[in-house]
């Protein structure tokens, strides 16, 4: 396959999956207080939302780079 094709793939399925995926969330774990023997830590759950035009969009790019890399 051609590169902008296997390009263009890999753009649409990152669009499919944000949309899919509304948010991502993951843990972090950060030291409190670390005093000798004495560690306290925090784990803290963030979550990162994905706008839903920012999906689409990647999927137009990918939709755009497959047919451009075909007419080649």
């Amino acid at each position: 396959m051609r590169p902008l094709v296997v390009l263009g793939l890999v753009l649409v399925v990152a669009g499919i999956v944000g949309l899919v995926m509304a948010n991502v969330s993951f843990t972090e774990h950060k030291t409190v207080i670390d005093a000798g023997p004495i560690k306290i830590t925090e784990d803290q759950q963030r979550i990162i939302p994905i706008p839903t035009i920012a999906s689409i969009a990647v999927m137009v790019v990918g939709l755009a780079l497959v047919f451009a890399g075909r007419r080649r």
